[in-house]
């Protein structure tokens, strides 16, 4: 008969585990029974339970850019905004956490 419990020993980023703890927690959910679900997850998918890919286009990181190249991109953000291609705060975030 298979035993009740497995001990599981992984090293995570301090700051990981603090943030998904706290929203784990505000689920009602312990932290082992959330990765109980993702290697269950594991198991029915017969793989990660979500796509591990690149991303098409690489995220633009301000620190990277030159100077021209940033006042280019604050210049096409103005431009939307003048033109009335804008969108709320409230919607922005709304439509990310879909």
């Amino acid at each position: 008969m298979a035993s009740k419990s497995a001990n599981l020993y992984a090293r995570i980023e301090p700051e990981v585990k603090e943030q998904a703890e706290r929203i784990l927690s505000s689920l009602g959910i312990p932290a082992s029974s959330a990765i109980n679900m993702f290697y269950k997850q594991i198991i029915l998918q017969n793989g990660l339970p979500f796509d591990v890919k690149l991303p098409k286009e690489k995220p633009i990181s301000v620190g990277s850019l030159t100077k021209e190249e940033l006042e280019g991109e604050l210049g096409k953000g103005y431009a939307d905004v003048l033109a009335g291609r804008e969108e709320s705060v409230d919607k922005v975030f709304s439509d990310i956490r879909k």
